[in-house]
């Protein structure tokens, strides 16, 4: 079992940045590849960035590329996704998401996770 907390939502205005933080408990944190995603209110949850369990490979939705960066502390067992520039279609509710590390990442941008945290909330004012 892999436990995950999502910290470092809020409300900020157009263009500011936020940045997030998933902190994992439970089994060995580096051998899980990591992943963002997010559910905006009447939509579909959405994959947002991934990256491997060694940090060593990201992967981003078009949306956010260029303006979210995803990394990992493994000596903290954490996951962060920094957004910068942020646009309000970035408002959402954002879950962290944890995955084998030998998950390929087709399987993960479908929402292929072993384990989920509850979410922090995301609101950007125009």
């Amino acid at each position: 079992q892999v436990q995950l907390v999502e910290s470092g939502g809020g409300l900020v205005q157009a263009g500011g940045s936020l940045r997030l933080s998933c902190a994992a408990s439970g089994r060995t944190f580096s051998s899980y590849a990591m992943g963002w995603f997010r559910q905006a209110p009447g939509k579909e949850r959405e994959f947002v960035a991934a990256i491997s369990w060694s940090g060593g490979s990201t992967y981003y939705a078009d949306s956010v590329k260029g303006r979210f960066t995803i990394s990992r502390d493994n000596a903290k067992n954490t996951v962060y996704l920094q957004m910068n520039s942020l646009k309000p279609e970035d408002t959402a509710v954002y879950y962290c998401a944890a995955a084998p590390s030998y998950q390929n990442i087709v399987t993960m941008r479908r929402g292929g996770m072993d384990y989920w945290g509850k979410g922090t909330l995301v609101t950007v004012s125009s």
